[in-house]
């Protein structure tokens, strides 16, 4: 394990890293819809946040709070007026940090095993989160129950919100796609494009379409439109010789909406 580690570069671009990084695999990032605040979770049972500056050619982060769960973090976001955020794992539960006003986190979801996806929706005001207890729930942060239980064919792998588009990939490969203008009722059902097990989803800006990453470095471009078909396509990334990398993150630049793609070696 030494010798991997120590022939392995874990930064060949040379990008910025920031102060205080996490002590063990990162496991989500969010950044904040209204600040230059990042948050990170991790598989060290911490979610933490920076500021991020530019400083002429350079980039500074200044690490601003943290929190502490009791088990592994796998997934966070942040409320749209960027002053809350939400994260949960592996401990079973949800917790909401109202961050910038420095208040104490509290548990406002839980589920019978691990939360591997949470979603804030502005339009409905509530929180989505999907569990490896083939769940999804919706919640009003004010209530204590769900406001609505969703069974799921299989555990909950992945999830990407745009109203009113939802997409959530489980564990037998399905993509079940919601119209959350009737969210009660799957729109439609998909067998994943890609071979292997689902890590990740991304909504097209404009809905109609998604993106899905995969274990196997490929990720697949599916259109909703039974019309538009033709111009879905799979494509290969994040592979190095031999090497084939999982794809553990999509996400669309917001201003030029070309997508991006990372990877992360969990050891």
């Amino acid at each position: 394990m030494s010798n991997f580690l120590s022939n392995t570069n874990p930064n060949p671009n040379k990008s910025f890293e920031v102060n205080q990084p996490p002590t063990d695999s990162v496991s989500s990032l969010s950044f904040s819809p209204k600040a230059n605040f990042l948050v990170a979770t991790s598989w060290d049972n911490q979610v933490r946040c920076w500021e991020v500056a530019r400083n002429g050619v350079n980039v500074a982060t200044v690490p601003k709070a943290s929190i502490t769960h009791d088990h592994p973090v796998l997934c966070s976001t942040w409320k749209d007026d960027g002053t809350t955020v939400f994260s949960g794992g592996c401990d079973k539960q949800v917790k909401m940090w109202p961050l910038l006003s420095g208040g104490q986190p509290m548990t406002v979801a839980m589920h019978d095993a691990p939360i591997k996806e949470l979603a804030w929706i502005p339009e409905m005001n509530l929180l989505v989160t999907g569990s490896w207890d083939k769940t999804m729930k919706y919640w009003d942060t004010r209530q204590s129950n769900p406001v609505h239980t969703q069974q799921l064919p299989e555990r909950c792998y992945a999830m990407t919100v745009r109203h009113p588009l939802m997409v959530v990939g489980t564990a037998d490969r399905n993509l079940i796609v919601y119209n959350l203008q009737n969210p009660q009722v799957e729109f439609k059902r998909i067998v994943s494009p890609l071979k292997y097990q689902t890590r990740c989803l991304a909504a097209f800006p404009d809905q109609q379409g998604f993106l899905v990453g995969s274990i196997e470095g490929r990720v697949g471009v599916h259109h909703l439109d039974d019309s538009q078909h033709g111009k879905n396509f799979t494509f290969k990334c994040h592979r190095e010789g031999n090497e084939i990398y999982s794809v553990n993150s999509l996400n669309f630049h917001p201003v030029r909406f070309m997508f991006h793609l990372c990877l992360t070696i969990l050891i």
